[in-house]
């Protein structure tokens, strides 16, 4: 593949820019009739593989946490995605852009992240109605 389709596909999926590669196991948290259904078939296209659910009993490379304001404790909610993780994994935390139904505060996602153990690595577009924060365990911590 050339240089410029990579670049072509990095535009027009974000999965692509969140860091999912081929083969990871991507467990889903929170999914309802919003969430953004162009960056999960992004998502399951970049892995090879469908998406599991919650219910899915082995560890995940990322936990996609689809989370709104109304969604009870992020803190917990975090703290809860950790425990599905294999070492090294990832949270994807989407929440709902400014202005939308169920935003959180930026500074609610830091102090979660930060109380959860958690370093917020990167912000981005996910899709019209949704931002997503790549959520990693700081080096040297177990």
């Amino acid at each position: 593949m050339s240089a410029t389709a990579d670049h072509a596909e990095e535009r027009t999926n974000p999965a692509v820019r969140l860091g999912f590669v081929p083969g990871q196991v991507v467990q889903e948290i929170g999914y309802d009739d919003d969430v953004e259904q162009e960056l999960r078939e992004g998502i399951e296209a970049i892995t090879g593989q469908e998406i599991v659910d919650e219910d899915y009993d082995d560890v995940a490379d990322v936990v996609v946490l689809w989370f709104r304001d109304e969604d009870g404790d992020l803190t917990d909610a975090l703290v809860d995605a950790i425990g599905l993780l294999e070492d090294g994994g990832t949270v994807l935390l989407l929440t709902p852009k400014t202005g939308r139904d169920g935003y959180v505060e930026p500074s609610d996602i830091s102090e979660a992240a930060q109380t959860a153990g958690l370093s917020q690595t990167k912000t981005v577009s996910a899709g019209k109605d949704w931002s997503a924060g790549r959520l990693v365990t700081p080096k040297g911590k177990r």
